[in-house]
């Protein structure tokens, strides 16, 4: 992962290809909430500098002193790193990061487990990493060794989550990293975000390398999602056999519902990402929102509840999300061992139930004309496939909402199945019931047909 966005690649001239424009597909638009899984070879070392929420870090630190614990592998490389001390003092000077692979046990690892526990929360979707930067697959690939199934777990991670997923009903994706493969590269380690699109490999055989893998995992798992980070190799974005254009052919024959999103660095894209950040307003098109339950993706073991989103925040991230067109791709951080953490299970399931309560709030709605009121109270609004609308609640505790007046014409008004009055000003009452909620919904019968 990154904390970047970048959608554009270089001018090809008449050697583009054309890409085709296909809309996001309404299964996307309606699942609203899925959940992301890194777990990899980093999470043997599970450690990263944390990041204290609202802390600036001086940029020439920020990469030296990486939030993000899937970075080990590179964060490992600089002289003087927070990450280089932890490694030599837990492993030892002379071991390697790949040595790790050796200690990966994997022994709670439970796909069913998992899979199971996403679907109570409220998941419609699941994206597990099939590759990070740091090279190490988690599939039965013939293009490298360096997998989970010859070192480390001995085991198809892939498969195994895919055929979970599939079996409870949920959508299955995949991440690969399609710029960065640190264990097929000899640069220097990354100190900047110029580093980053300038230290990696644009070659043709790492972009044939690239393209055999992505191509093995949608023969084998028809992924929903292709989500690839940061960019892809520059060779193949011209024309050919096995180009950019090429890949993307293959599998929108193989997955005609499928979906990608937007760091592949060409003009195709299916939906927007941003990652730890959000829209200030809804925009036209289709987006995701993602982060990690804490401040890293991979679990970091040096992070303790503070750095963990709060349990309301976390179902106002959601709500504030789909208002605004767009989806929560939420990460989990499981252990080395395949455990997953308490903490993040925890705030997973308070999702989960508020989810199950308001599922009409959510799954399968559309944006309205606007997404919030620019004063009084915080709600925000989602519009049912019936010309419902959702006015969401975002304080509950503060007793009443009051609707624009574009809204106080409404007399059908209701908190799930109880009768709400509409003063002349447009105030409703909170029952006192739902005031200890994170979110409250009142409902509008057909209140804006466009």
């Amino acid at each position: 992962m990154l904390l970047f966005d970048r959608r554009t690649g270089p001018d090809l001239g008449p050697d583009a290809p054309e890409y085709p424009d296909r809309p996001v597909p309404d299964w996307y638009r309606d699942a609203k909430f899925g959940v992301f899984v890194h777990w990899g070879l980093y999470s043997v070392a599970a450690w990263a500098q944390p990041r204290t929420p609202g802390r600036h870090v001086p940029v020439e630190l920020e990469y030296s002193h990486h939030q993000y614990a899937e970075w080990y592998a590179n964060t490992l490389r600089i002289p003087g790193s927070p990450t280089r001390a932890f490694h030599e003092a837990a492993f030892g000077v002379g071991t390697s990061y790949e040595d790790l692979a050796d200690g990966w046990t994997a022994e709670a690892y439970d796909p069913e487990g998992w899979v199971r526990l996403f679907a109570e929360c409220g998941a419609r979707y699941v994206v597990p990493t099939a590759k990070h930067h740091d090279g190490f697959c988690l599939w039965d690939t013939a293009t490298t060794p360096f997998t989970s199934v010859h070192r480390g777990p001995r085991r198809d991670v892939v498969a195994d989550l895919a055929a979970a997923a599939r079996a409870a009903g949920l959508r299955f994706g995949v991440y690969y990293s399609g710029a960065l493969d640190w264990h097929v590269s000899h640069f220097p380690p990354i100190r900047s975000l110029t580093d980053l699109f300038t230290l990696r490999r644009n070659d043709p055989g790492f972009a044939r390398y690239c393209f055999e893998q992505v191509t093995e995992l949608v023969e084998r798992h028809r992924p929903d999602v292709l989500w690839n980070d940061i960019e892809w190799p520059d060779s193949a974005k011209a024309a050919g056999p096995h180009s950019l254009a090429a890949l993307f052919e293959r599998y929108y024959d193989r997955v005609p519902e499928g979906v990608v999103n937007d760091r592949w660095g060409v003009p195709h894209l299916g939906y927007r990402t941003r990652e730890y950040l959000t829209e200030a307003a809804t925009p036209p098109w289709p987006w995701e929102a993602t982060r990690g339950l804490g401040t890293s993706f991979g679990y970091n073991r040096a992070e303790d509840g503070t750095h963990l989103i709060g349990h309301t925040e976390l179902v106002h991230l959601l709500v504030d999300t789909v208002a605004k067109n767009g989806n929560l791709l939420l990460n989990i951080g499981p252990r080395g061992d395949g455990s997953l953490p308490d903490d993040q299970v925890d705030r997973l399931r308070h999702l989960g139930r508020w989810l199950a309560g308001h599922p009409g709030a959510v799954y399968g709605t559309r944006p309205w004309r606007r997404h919030a009121e620019p004063e009084g109270p915080p709600l925000r609004y989602t519009l049912r496939p019936d010309g419902t609308l959702n006015v969401i609640a975002l304080d509950p505790a503060y007793g009443s909402v009051t609707l624009a007046p574009d809204l106080r014409h409404h007399r059908d008004a209701r908190w799930g199945e109880a009768h709400a009055e509409v003063s002349p000003d447009g105030t409703v009452t909170v029952p006192p019931a739902l005031r200890y909620l994170p979110a409250a919904v009142l409902t509008l019968p057909q209140a804006a047909p466009d």
